[in-house]
């Protein structure tokens, strides 16, 4: 998959221009528009303004009695705007009392009002009207030209502070999201310069608080991941030191083979070989046991499991042991008890918890497991009459390799570690007390409700 990067300054550098350049954009629009319309408006009011005006006075005139009927002729124009203006007088029988110097002979318009007409000179916008006896018309005509060439000036003012405008705004942003990015910068230079095994909070300076979040995710990712690696150190220190006596031992049951004087020293040598093998290897699967839970963060795909049926499957594998060991056991499980969680992991702890009670418990003791269900979820208790744990005691019989008895029972000191670690992966709640019943130590685990 290919991975597209970005630059967030170019991004919002182009973002921020983009938003300012369509807006001014659109604005620019709708002011030109505007103004336009007003343009129109105003030079049609003047156009209509001078038509009334000279309809008046050649209507004055011509009540005076001063209408000889001859054509004035207007000097040149003296403004250049004046040069974009004619105008006409016309007596109702078609002949012309009076035209511009600019103007045709012939009627500009054949319309009443307002018209416009185009010729080779351009676009002409023109106004006709006669006085209220009829006998005087005025048509007065002006190019388009002005009209273009002030709505041009007005525009040409309105785009002039953008293009001044937009790269003064433009080096503003830049300036604003480098300083603003700076904090970044130093975080990044902060922990590109770290070591490996430099994992405590970043700590900048100056931070603002759109990156708190991320800030505070990344701090406790370090965190999280300091404690698995010290975690991970610990593991390995404890293992080397416990695998290291049970591997001594084993050295030594060898060489005694080796020595042996005759066959049956030979064969007590290689027995207790055996037994210091089985030791090690069950050392060795709850270590690994241990490692595969520790990493984890959830379970591996959570399912229904009938827990009731699984502790019954566990202890019909501990069965001989049981037997051997002449012990009152009694299972009670509750049908149907249903936890979502990981089979075989829910397998271990059950495997763990039922192992050490027979194993603490002395010969003719008693077992008791109960698998039941109530409000608040399914609850698993394993019993016994063995030595139990002193209060003072029960935490620290959850730490890894740390065993009361000091080697008087076969084990490593795993197993209540391996059973406290699945069951906080299950969230469920882990308990160990003395039991009124058996007068020993009594382990509850309770699930959540399904």
């Amino acid at each position: 998959m290919n991975t597209v990067w970005f630059s967030l300054r170019r991004r919002l550098l182009s973002l921020l221009l983009g938003g300012v350049a369509v807006a001014w954009l659109v604005t620019m629009v709708f002011s030109y528009l505007d103004a336009h319309h007003e343009v129109d408006e105003l030079f049609d009011a003047q156009l209509a303004q001078a038509g009334q005006t000279l309809l008046a006075i050649a209507s004055h005139e011509a009540h005076e009695g001063n209408d000889g009927g001859e054509i004035d002729d207007f000097g040149e124009a003296m403004h250049k705007y004046q040069r974009r203006l004619r105008f006409q007088i016309w007596r109702p029988d078609g002949s012309l009392l009076m035209r511009s110097n600019n103007a045709p002979e012939e009627p500009i318009t054949a319309a009443d009002g307002f018209s416009e007409t185009r010729n080779e000179q351009g676009r002409w916008r023109h106004f006709s009207q006669w006085n209220d006896e009829r006998s005087l018309q005025v048509q007065v005509s002006e190019s388009h030209h002005v009209r273009d060439e002030l709505i041009g000036q007005i525009a040409w003012r309105l785009l002039l502070p953008a293009l001044f405008g937009l790269p003064i705004i433009g080096l503003w942003v830049w300036l604003v999201t480098r300083k603003g990015f700076a904090s970044l910068d130093g975080m990044a230079r902060q922990i590109a310069s770290r070591d490996p095994q430099q994992l405590q909070a970043v700590t900048p300076a100056t931070a603002p608080e759109e990156i708190k979040p991320l800030l505070d995710a990344l701090n406790g990712l370090f965190q999280r991941v300091e404690h698995t690696l010290e975690a991970e150190r610990r593991f390995t220190a404890d293992a080397a030191h416990e695998l290291r006596t049970p591997l001594a031992a084993l050295l030594a049951q060898v060489q005694v083979a080796l020595r042996a004087r005759d066959a049956e020293e030979r064969d007590r040598s290689l027995d207790q070989l055996q037994s210091g093998l089985t030791r090690a290897s069950h050392l060795v699967d709850q270590m690994l046991q241990l490692a595969r839970l520790d990493p984890e963060s959830g379970l591996p795909d959570p399912q229904p499991v009938d827990l009731g049926l699984l502790a019954e499957s566990v202890c019909a594998d501990i069965g001989p042991q049981i037997l051997a060991r002449n012990l009152d056991f009694d299972l009670a499980a509750a049908p149907a008890c249903i936890v979502t969680g990981q089979a075989d992991w829910l397998r271990v702890l059950i495997r763990n918890l039922v192992d050490n009670a027979v194993r603490y418990t002395p010969e003719r003791g008693m077992v008791r497991v109960s698998v039941s269900r109530d409000a608040s979820g399914c609850r698993l208790t394993v019993s016994d009459n063995g030595p139990g744990i002193p209060p003072e005691a029960r935490e620290l019989v959850l730490r890894r390799f740390h065993r009361l008895d000091q080697g008087k029972q076969p084990g490593s000191g795993l197993g209540l570690a391996i059973v406290a670690r699945i069951a906080e992966l299950h969230h469920a709640d882990f308990q160990l007390d003395r039991s009124d019943i058996t007068k020993g130590l009594i382990v509850a685990v309770q699930f959540p409700v399904r």
